[in-house]
């Protein structure tokens, strides 16, 4: 077993899934993989075990239902816990965050509990966005930062990896938010915590593969959340400890 794990949640992924398995075991660093996927229509999951049956770094958890990203990724932090891995990634299955990132990221992680992968920090790195959604996102981190005091530049990316003691300090049954307001509300309990919080540049690519699964729900949620976040922090917009 490697000290690294990266979660792919995935619902309808059946041409991405083999591609990004494909890059993620011909990494020069060793990682395992946990397909979580929510028994997605197309297929997916079948084609998950027929990849973990095959290669023994690839493992898979099967959900009965689609109940958001949020959902996913604490099913798969908790099952990664129960493993005793050391370094615990968010990942996208549609290649849209590139695995040649992940050794940046594990460097990083070396003097930091929680990585972010960054399409904005130094300037912008996105690729193939039109306008209107770049413009959403990059408002979104401005808005973030504003209200919650969090300074990073790209607080609703989906690219991180944790250490595992930043996940061990969180109730993982507590968190509500599922989308974008899920990574907003993981990083912000970290940062008022005290724990180190780094990032790393990345290039984003939009999906050539499938569908986006963005709706207007999840924007709706992280608008709200950052307020209540402000208020969990006491009106501060800063950390209540140092680590």
């Amino acid at each position: 077993m490697n000290q690294t794990l990266i979660i792919v949640p995935t619902y309808n992924e059946r041409e991405s899934l083999p591609r990004i398995a494909e890059k993620l075991l011909s990494l020069p660093v060793g990682v395992d993989m946990l397909v979580v996927d929510d028994n997605s229509p197309d297929g997916t999951g079948k084609i998950a075990d027929e990849l973990a049956a095959r290669h023994p770094q690839i493992h898979v958890l099967h959900r009965t239902e689609k109940n958001g990203l949020g959902r996913a990724y604490i099913a798969g932090f908790k099952w990664a816990l129960e493993k005793n891995y050391e370094f615990i990634f968010e990942m996208d299955c549609d290649l849209s965050h590139d695995p040649d990132d992940i050794p940046a990221f594990l460097e990083a992680a070396k003097d930091a509990d929680l990585v972010l992968g960054s399409r904005y920090v130094g300037g912008i790195r996105v690729i193939n966005w039109p306008l209107g959604r770049l413009m959403l996102s990059r408002f979104a981190g401005k808005y973030v930062m504003l209200v919650t005091g969090m300074p990073f530049t790209d607080p609703t990316g989906g690219y991180k990896c944790f250490r595992r003691r930043a996940l061990q300090s969180l109730n993982l049954d507590q968190i509500q938010s599922n989308g974008y307001g899920f990574q907003i509300e993981l990083t912000n309990k970290l940062w008022r915590q005290g724990f180190k919080v780094s990032e790393v540049p990345i290039i984003f690519t939009d999906r050539t593969h499938g569908q986006s699964k963005m709706a207007g729900g999840i924007v709706n949620e992280a608008f709200w959340l950052v307020w209540r976040l402000w208020l969990q922090n006491g009106l501060r917009r800063s950390p209540r400890v140092k680590k």
